[in-house]
């Protein structure tokens, strides 16, 4: 299972970096677009459109990067002076909560992509813009990310089954300080690596 894992990093990551780049093209345009309308007053029409498309699917295909990486937010005020057993429960709890809400957000992602297909629907912009084409790629993100919460929760489980709440903690639970310390210092240390060579 730990190999599903690695796989479904290794995809997500390429999902974020291609919404990242839906994003940054989505920027030139709108730039391109207000450069345009304040220099010649002329406009080239559905930069809005465009780029809220972009934060949709963006936004999808990150959901399961920031889940695998444990980067969610949560509130763990107490989570941290509890004892790592009860620190496991409430990270199973946690995760199950995630898996209903991302299985819910991909179920009504699949109906309103299904509706828009077809009814043939289009925007009603200068573009003109057939919905199941930006819907479609916004609902393989939102699929992705319940695809992952799911495979998450099964690791969690299996790792309950084995007594393993440490394990558990780390697969899903909030990211401590030192984590994130040590996760700061790695970037500096591959930063400094980089412009030495």
């Amino acid at each position: 299972m730990q190999r599903l894992i690695a796989t479904a990093t290794t995809i997500s990551r390429a999902g974020a970096w291609f919404g990242g780049a839906l994003v940054l093209l989505a920027a030139v345009i709108v730039a391109v677009d207000v450069v345009l309308r304040a220099a010649l007053s002329v406009t080239i029409g559905g930069s809005d459109e465009l780029s809220g498309y972009a934060l949709a699917i963006a936004s999808a295909f990150a959901f399961a990067l920031a889940l695998l990486d444990r980067a969610h937010v949560r509130i763990d005020t107490l989570y941290t002076i509890l004892p790592v057993r009860i620190a496991a429960l409430f990270d199973l709890l946690a995760m199950a909560a995630m898996v209903a809400l991302a299985v819910f957000l991909a179920m009504q992602g699949w109906r309103v992509f299904a509706q828009s297909w077809t009814l043939g629907a289009r925007a009603l912009t200068q573009l003109n813009t057939p919905l199941s084409v930006p819907q479609a790629l916004w609902v393989a993100g939102l699929g992705w990310f319940a695809l992952v919460a799911c495979l998450l929760m099964l690791r969690a489980l299996a790792l309950l089954l084995r007594g393993d709440m440490a394990g558990i903690t780390h697969l899903i639970g909030t990211r401590t300080a030192a984590e994130e310390l040590a996760d700061e210092r790695a970037a500096q240390q591959a930063v400094r690596r980089g412009a030495a060579s």
